[in-house]
């Protein structure tokens, strides 16, 4: 449909975040220290942004967009107030700090030729994991693989890091202990805002774990997105009885 929307010039933006202020919807959102309309649903194009920024970079213009959708700006700004508060929470932590890991690997000249057990490695990609904990535009969520993990699936299952973790980005959770909406919201915004190749859930047998699938077809539904999807379940034994 043709409607009226912002544009930003990101020659002319200077990254002072006042537009990101002045947008209730939370339409606007700096990235590498530039102003971008992270998603044109968001946008009610009635340009209360226009008057804040100093330097002219954002205009209203009228093209072909999606439509303005109140219920999804809803959903954002409850993912992000939620963000917030969780930032608030642990603020001064260093162990909600974002990284991004790289695991090396030595020379097969000093790999042992013979090894009475198997050497394991960490096949961690990035930190936090926590899905209350990681930020929704990380880099690392762009075109990656998602593994949506119950967090005792780790602990019953031995080769957890090597057969799930390995090559993917990892969100824990406990459906039972966290506020499975809450799962629903932060899963929704991270299929909004990045470009996700496949999920794979992995839960417990015992039934509450269910809320974590729940939470994971949910988000993929009110996103009316459908990716490639595996579903695991492990046994309180550590055996894979489902995938």
């Amino acid at each position: 449909m043709k409607r009226n929307i912002v544009e930003i010039d990101e020659e002319k933006c200077n990254g002072c975040g006042a537009c990101v202020e002045a947008c209730h919807e939370g339409a606007i959102q700096l990235i590498n220290g530039k102003a971008h309309l992270v998603s044109e649903n968001y946008c009610d194009g009635l340009g209360a942004c226009l008057p804040h920024c100093p330097t002219g970079a954002i205009r209203v213009i009228e093209r072909e967009s999606e439509e303005f959708n109140e219920e999804a700006v809803k959903v954002h700004l409850q993912v992000k107030t939620a963000a917030k508060q969780a930032l608030h929470a642990h603020s001064g932590c260093p162990g909600s700090a974002m990284h991004t890991i790289q695991h090396q690997v030595a020379p097969r000249a000093q790999v042992a030729v013979e090894k009475t057990e198997e050497e394991v490695s960490s096949e961690l990609s990035q930190w936090p994991v926590q899905m209350k904990l990681v930020n929704v535009n990380a880099p690392y969520f762009q075109n990656c693989d998602l593994l949506v993990a119950a967090d005792c699936t780790a602990f019953a299952y031995s080769r957890f890091h090597q057969d799930f973790i390995r090559g993917k980005i990892t969100l824990i959770g406990c459906p039972k202990l966290d506020d499975n909406g809450y799962y629903v919201d932060k899963l929704t915004q991270i299929f909004v805002q990045n470009e996700i190749s496949s999920v794979t859930v992995v839960r417990m047998e015992v039934p509450c774990c269910g809320g974590i699938v729940q939470a994971v077809k949910q988000a993929m539904l009110t996103n009316s997105q459908i990716l490639p999807y595996r579903e695991v379940v492990i046994s309180i034994n550590g055996q894979i009885i489902n995938s």
